[in-house]
């Protein structure tokens, strides 16, 4: 099978709603937020190498080199989700006979667990990244775009919010109380900080349409 980040977008949204289990949610969110740093990189390029906008120019570049870093990021997340599921999924197909062999798999499920945990926590924090690349940018980029820097906001809080259903769907099964914690309180303080960063951005936005 081909790279899913190398697939036709029709076909990748084919796999996407098909029977099989992967890609699924986790690699959707990545998918959003890929889309949202591409419209903050979009935004960046129709504000450089304009005159009005030369003040900005220096921080808009920085902004354009951001994104594009974030983008690939989680383009190359799309691909670790649908992974990281597919070894997840074989510790259920390792041999449970004996008793060792039980603790043997039990133990292999809950590391598991964490590893499918990681990749969606690393796609709520690049989806994280995006979203204040797309604030910043509504502030300070070229306002006849700034409803593309409002999509790049409203998509990247909303791919943060379908990765931390992913991070706690596998957080259930790591038994590890400690680490879940500490995951669980770096996700909500994520989720804080984006609602206020998403609200900032719509509300300079709708100003501006008034």
């Amino acid at each position: 099978m081909s790279k899913l980040t190398e697939m036709k977008s029709v076909d990748f949204l084919a796999a996407l709603a098909s029977s099989a289990p992967a890609p699924g949610g986790g690699g959707g969110a990545a998918m959003a937020g890929a889309l949202a740093a591409a419209l903050a990189s979009m935004v960046c390029n129709l504000t450089i190498g304009k005159e009005k906008f030369a003040q900005q120019e220096p921080e808009v570049k920085e902004l354009l080199d951001e994104a594009e870093e974030v983008r690939q990021s989680l383009l190359a997340l799309v691909e670790d989700d649908a992974a990281v599921f597919n070894s997840f999924m074989a510790c259920y197909k390792l041999p449970k006979a004996t008793e060792a062999e039980k603790s043997a798999r039990i133990a292999a499920i809950r590391s598991a667990a964490k590893q499918a945990a990681e990749v969606p926590l690393a796609i709520a924090r690049a989806s994280y990244r995006a979203l204040m690349l797309a604030e910043r940018l509504v502030c300070i980029g070229n306002p006849g775009v700034i409803t593309d820097g409002a999509c790049s906001a409203i998509l990247a809080r909303a791919a943060l919010r379908c990765a931390e259903y992913n991070v706690r769907i596998n957080l259930g099964l790591t038994k590890d109380e400690e680490y879940n914690h500490g995951v669980q309180a770096e996700l909500n303080n994520l989720l804080k900080n984006a609602e206020e960063l998403e609200a900032g951005a719509l509300a300079l936005t709708d100003k501006v349409l008034e």
